[in-house]
């Protein structure tokens, strides 16, 4: 290659200050894409953070490759300067001057050192001197490893900004539930139970955020779950507050519906007693007393232990979820009573269903002509026993009712012949 050059042209005057100019340009953009990409948020992430598993074996590559680009691009930089002290030293370069120009800015003017020549491009027998490059070469070397820095520090502050992005919101969530549990007092086990599971995935996004990454994109999920679990907690916080500042409405509440439920018993029971009185055999449903066993679980959320009910076992947050639960329990009480006592009267309503269409076929006995007739008069008879005698027994009036439509019905269509 030396001789090659040796028998080259010598750039003249013009060419060489125009070789120049290009260089100090080529010199200045590379310059501007290394530091701007040195001062990119991923890279500063990347460089300044104390990183772990698979993510600092890509610190470790990045920082290898900069390091190379960067020797490089001195040895470049030592060149051209070279080339332009020996320019400004002659206005007027000669022929031998003018072979030293070209040889600097076009020959294999860049000596690495042998420590710097990658070891793939190493040979068995390379002397001390290392390898020499042209201006032209160094530049071909320094941007396959320029790209594949930028792409990977791209490709990271893409994952890394997603996970950090995520993971603040979370822990804002976290900290909006931790707040809301101190000024409640007492304990929580699944925030402790979140919080410790925050901490841990947030040391990975923190210290290895690749390992959250799937085909190159981040993977939310674990911070997904943690947010929505969190969030969960919170909302349950937020009541447990809410219990807090209007505890003794809440009770009053609570207290209104459980009244509304001894009624509503006290309404079933009567009812039942009166089916059980007028009604033969009546099926009915079981009416547990449950507004005695709601009204002790009341007394036990209303009464403060310790001074203020806040004081007992689990906060007010606890308390929160026995409360909800007691109206819960009160309500769907309160609904079976009332399901119930309709039931119930249902049977008693059937009664007065049956009285009325008895009255009714009667009446239409009567127009067919059928007052005289002495087999309807028998069944209208022994129906009516059966429906105003007590107890009544629905299933045979319901029979005779029917039997007594059926003989109407037969005397109409005989009549029409």
């Amino acid at each position: 290659m030396n001789d090659a050059w040796a028998a080259r042209p010598p750039l003249d005057r013009d060419g060489a200050d125009r070789a120049l100019a290009h260089l100090r340009d080529e010199k200045e953009r590379i310059s501007t894409a290394l530091l701007d990409l040195e001062g990119h948020q991923g890279y500063q992430l990347l460089d300044g953070a104390a990183l772990d598993g698979r993510t600092r074996r890509v610190q470790a590559e990045v920082r290898a490759r900069m390091a190379e680009i960067w020797a490089l691009f001195d040895h470049y930089g030592r060149t051209l300067g070279e080339a332009e002290r020996l320019r400004a030293r002659h206005s007027r370069p000669d022929r031998a001057q003018l072979a030293e120009l070209t040889r600097l800015l076009a020959g294999p003017s860049v000596e690495l050192p042998a420590e710097e020549v990658p070891l793939e491009r190493r040979t068995l027998l390379a002397g001390p001197s290392g390898e020499k490059l042209t201006l032209q070469a160094v530049v071909a070397r320094m941007t396959p490893l320029y790209e594949d820095v930028a792409k990977t520090v791209a490709a990271l502050d893409a994952v890394w900004s997603a996970l950090l992005s995520r993971l603040a919101e979370v822990e804002e969530e976290q900290r909006a539930a931790a707040g809301l549990l101190a000024s409640l007092g007492g304990t929580d086990p699944d925030l402790e139970r979140l919080t410790a599971e925050l901490e841990a995935v947030a040391a990975i996004v923190r210290g290895d955020p690749l390992a959250l990454a799937k085909g190159g994109r981040a993977d939310t999920g674990r911070l997904d779950v943690l947010r929505t679990a969190l969030a969960d907690v919170r909302r349950g916080l937020e009541e447990a507050r809410r219990l807090r500042d209007g505890f003794a409405d809440r009770i009053a509440g609570i207290a209104t519906v459980l009244d509304a439920l001894r009624g509503a018993e006290a309404e079933a029971r009567r009812a039942r007693d009166e089916v059980l009185a007028k009604i033969a055999s009546p099926v009915l449903p079981d009416l547990p007393d449950m507004s005695a066993t709601l009204a002790d679980r009341l007394a036990a959320v209303g009464r403060p232990l310790g001074g203020t009910p806040a004081a007992r076992a689990g906060g007010w947050n606890d308390l929160a979820d026995r409360v909800a639960d007691l109206e819960r329990a009160m309500t769907a009480a309160l609904d079976q009573a009332r399901r119930d006592a309709e039931v119930i009267r249902g049977l008693l309503d059937r009664r007065e269903e049956l009285r009325g269409r008895l009255e009714a076929y009667r009446a239409k006995a009567a127009r067919l002509g059928g007052a005289e007739d002495a087999e309807l008069a028998a069944i209208y008879e022994r129906a009516r026993e059966l429906l105003w005698t007590s107890p009544c027994d629905l299933r045979e009036a319901t029979v005779t009712l029917s039997g007594y439509q059926q003989a109407i019905t037969s005397r109409a269509k005989g009549a029409q012949r």
